[in-house]
């Protein structure tokens, strides 16, 4: 849950899902849809699915027993260098060299690298680097104490110098300008993106469907996304009346401002069957969702504030 969201934000989360998924086995055996439903509102699911993926070959493959060593961890799904290097070092005392983005930063500042850390170079550096500091005793307090301190001390944008414990050898304070290590990155070009969502409600049901399994909210169940309303009129030409239109807005993602509008269709009994097979046939693995149950699933962000207005709106 840290490796792209911060502590304020995960604590909550972190709680309800162990509390929910005890042991290994518990999340392994797990509905996909409840582990995304436990998830929402952290992005980047992709991470979810990783997790359950390393979950059921752990519990599976490996007969409920994690791998022991940094290269074992390394081979679960989503576990990269770093992760399984921090994980054998606290879990077993493993001498193994950890380089997330607060540790990159560190090392960066206090051995003078200003390349852009995002380039293969200067990673293979860094690792070097990160390999030759490690102790010989007390891995896991080292280990600790480097996240800790870029963390809490050298920080991106206001260094702490004075409480530093690395000041009098740390080459960037020695140059005068600790924020020139490392080099910022360039940065990807925002761009703007701009949909329709169809919401399609039968009585106290709405149509859902999932999203592709590759890209913005992959596997998660949304409302069927259109560029235009215009479009929605095309696929679902017996779609009778006027819709009312929902205010947009614009959900902000890494490097997309998506604007989406959403469109409500109240439809009676016989124009759900009416459109059922159109429904269908556009979109295979959809289904009609109680309200009450939808939000059990594994939903984006700003449907479930829909969602949860929806249900306002109806008491």
């Amino acid at each position: 849950m840290l490796q792209q969201t911060q502590v304020a934000t995960v604590r909550g989360y972190y709680l309800r899902f162990i509390e929910r998924f005890p042991d290994v086995q518990a999340l392994a055996a797990a509905a996909p849809d409840e582990v995304f439903a436990l998830w929402s509102g952290l992005g980047y699911y992709r991470r979810a699915s990783l997790l359950q993926r390393a979950a059921q070959v752990v519990a599976g493959e490996l007969g409920g027993r994690f791998p022991t060593s940094a290269a074992g961890l390394q081979a679960l799904p989503g576990v990269g260098r770093s992760t399984a290097a921090a994980i054998a070092a606290f879990c077993f005392d493993e001498r193994a060299a950890i380089l997330d983005g607060n540790v990159r930063r560190v090392l960066a500042r206090t051995h003078g690298i200003a390349e852009d850390l995002g380039c293969a170079a200067a990673q293979a550096r860094l690792w070097t680097l990160a390999e030759s500091l490690l102790p010989a005793r007390g891995i896991a307090s080292y280990t600790q104490g480097l996240m800790d301190l870029g963390a809490t001390v050298c920080l991106p944008r206001a260094p702490r110098c004075d409480a530093c414990p690395l000041s009098t050898q740390c080459v960037a304070r020695a140059c005068g300008d600790p924020l020139a290590y490392p080099a910022r990155p360039r940065r990807a070009r925002r761009s703007a993106r701009s949909s329709c969502w169809l919401w399609l409600q039968a009585g106290a049901s709405v149509w859902l469907v999932p999203r592709p399994s590759a890209g913005i909210w992959a596997g998660l169940w949304s409302l069927p996304e259109f560029d235009s309303p215009e479009a929605v009129r095309s696929a679902l030409p017996r779609l009778r009346g006027e819709p009312r239109h929902g205010a947009a807005f614009v959900h902000v993602l890494t490097h997309l401002d998506w604007t989406l509008q959403p469109l409500y269709w109240t439809l009676a009994g016989r124009a759900r069957h009416a459109l059922q097979d159109e429904l269908a046939a556009l979109w295979p693995g959809g289904r009609w969702v109680a309200l009450k149950d939808a939000p059990a699933l594994g939903l984006p962000a700003p449907l479930r504030r829909l969602l949860a207005e929806a249900g306002r709106d109806a008491t």
